[in-house]
């Protein structure tokens, strides 16, 4: 592209800004200057880019009018501080928290509806869904209008990093506590996380779910186009650093064509078809990878009109900060 932005990357020092500055360099986004943003705690401290070091600020401190787009990826209640001062200065944004109502900033998957910028107008706000809602937007739209989506039930295997590095650093030192025979002491869990398996991300409300299952329906039902849709969500944290795992069973319409279907994932934007015979790991497929992949893809047991899928997927790079970087060359290149 000749025209180039100003951009802004709040939350920059975390796991999922440092690699939106990563993916803004490997694909050559079309940046002029670049303002790396953060607390206060982590402002003076320094991120590469091209290679320099690009000194991170106060976002408290940030005049927003110096930016033509700003990605916010530093948790809800930043974004509640800041998406609105933003907006009063001119800058779009695309929000990585989930702390924006989806009907003012509506979430985009490009793989899965493009559209959704469509009718939308200046500054644009968007929400780069839930990296969940990412990885099974991009398998699930290819097949929403060939079977009839009538239910989706899916159980997420969700890593560490999902809670940012604090998960990550707790799984390791739980890990290497068992490993030298040393008594486990849980900190940021409420219990043992390394080789065990817990059944819940966060605290369930007062009917059982917990916030990100909540979230990943709704992102769900609006990426596909069907607020109709029933969606029963169960996120699990899963003893793994990156890289999260997907159990899907769709009830649909009509009876399966399992041979369409396995076409259809075959040539779908951004997806990863891992054939019969085989099947597709987080740590073995996904990690550091920019697609989502998909395999076991079989009829129900008892129902022909059942699909069950397993799907791998990056949760960082891919869930979160890819398709953050992919919804603003989709907004630069067609709205602003």
């Amino acid at each position: 592209m000749s025209q180039s932005f100003d951009i802004a990357v709040i939350g920059a020092t975390g796991t999922v800004g440092e690699t939106l500055v990563q993916l803004l360099e490997e694909r050559d986004f079309p940046v002029d200057s670049l303002y790396l943003l953060a607390s206060s705690e982590s402002a003076g401290s320094s991120v590469p880019f091209k290679g320099r070091n690009l000194r991170v600020r106060d976002v408290a401190d940030f005049d927003f009018s110096q930016v033509t787009l700003a990605f916010f990826a530093a948790g809800e209640a930043v974004t509640r501080s800041f998406a609105e001062r933003a907006q009063a200065a001119g800058c779009s944004l695309i929000d990585l928290s989930g702390a924006l109502a989806l009907d003012k900033a509506p979430c985009l998957v490009p793989e899965a509806n493009a559209d959704a910028l469509q009718g939308l107008t200046r500054p644009y706000s968007l929400t780069s869904p839930s990296a969940s809602a990412v990885a099974l937007a991009c398998v699930l739209a290819p097949l929403a209008n060939q079977l009839g989506l009538r239910h989706v039930t899916v159980t997420a295997c969700l890593a560490v990093s999902s809670l940012g590095r604090q998960g990550v650093k707790e799984l390791a030192r739980q890990t290497a506590e068992l490993l030298n025979a040393r008594p486990l002491e849980s900190r940021f869990f409420d219990r043992q996380i390394a080789f065990n398996l817990l059944a819940q991300s966060g605290d369930p409300d007062s009917e059982g779910h917990v916030a990100l299952e909540r979230r990943m329906a709704a992102e769900i039902k609006q990426l596909l186009g069907q607020p109709g849709l029933s969606v029963a969500a169960t996120c699990a944290l899963a003893p793994v650093f990156f890289g999260d795992s997907f159990s899907v069973s769709l009830q649909v319409e009509s009876d399966v064509d399992l041979p369409a279907v396995l076409e259809l994932l075959r040539t779908a934007p951004g997806v990863e078809l891992v054939e019969e015979g085989d099947y597709p790991t987080a740590v073995g497929d996904a990690v550091g990878q920019d697609a989502v992949y998909v395999g076991r893809v079989r009829r129900g047991i008892d129902g022909p009109r059942e699909l069950n899928l397993w799907i791998a997927s990056d949760n960082v790079r891919k869930g979160a900060a890819l398709n953050a970087v992919q919804s603003a060359e989709l907004l630069i290149k067609h709205y602003l």
